[in-house]
């Protein structure tokens, strides 16, 4: 079996995740939309959500153009979005930024763990961020219009 470095990113968690893709299909009925593009990469993320009078998304899809540690990040971001606030996403963003740049703790979002891998790979830390990155922008298109 070859154990070079593409092994140890390209674990079967970290492939199987982009099957769950498949669960959640871009909808441009939800009132938001926002896109995120990794520039070291080039992989990219569209998402529709709508939000709940709590101010919670309550329903999502995307559109993921991106490699594998792209596909397994927006999978393990919708798994666990629904329910989540602007505020918590924001605190999501920047810990997942300190974890990825300065080596804090592992961010606190149910999955992450399965990326770990990849922070060895600065070439993938930006399609680690995508889906993350195109909610904060869905939000911010949200407030500007408001």
């Amino acid at each position: 079996m070859n154990d070079g470095p593409a092994t140890k990113l390209y674990t079967p968690e970290l492939l199987a995740l982009a099957i769950d893709l498949s669960n959640y299909p871009f909808d441009p009925a939800h009132p938001l939309t926002g896109q995120a593009r990794s520039r070291s990469c080039g992989s990219s993320l569209e998402i529709s959500l709508s939000m709940d009078a709590n101010d919670s998304i309550n329903a999502l899809g995307m559109r993921v153009t991106a490699c594998a540690v792209g596909q397994a990040a927006a999978a393990i971001f919708a798994k666990s979005a629904i329910g989540k606030t602007p505020d918590s996403i924001a605190a999501s963003l920047a810990a997942i930024d300190r974890w990825l740049g300065a080596g804090g703790d592992m961010p606190k979002w149910p999955g992450f763990a399965a990326l770990g891998p990849a922070r060895d790979y600065p070439g993938r830390h930006g399609a680690i961020l995508l889906p993350w990155r195109a909610v904060a922008a869905a939000l911010c298109k949200s407030a500007r219009a408001g």
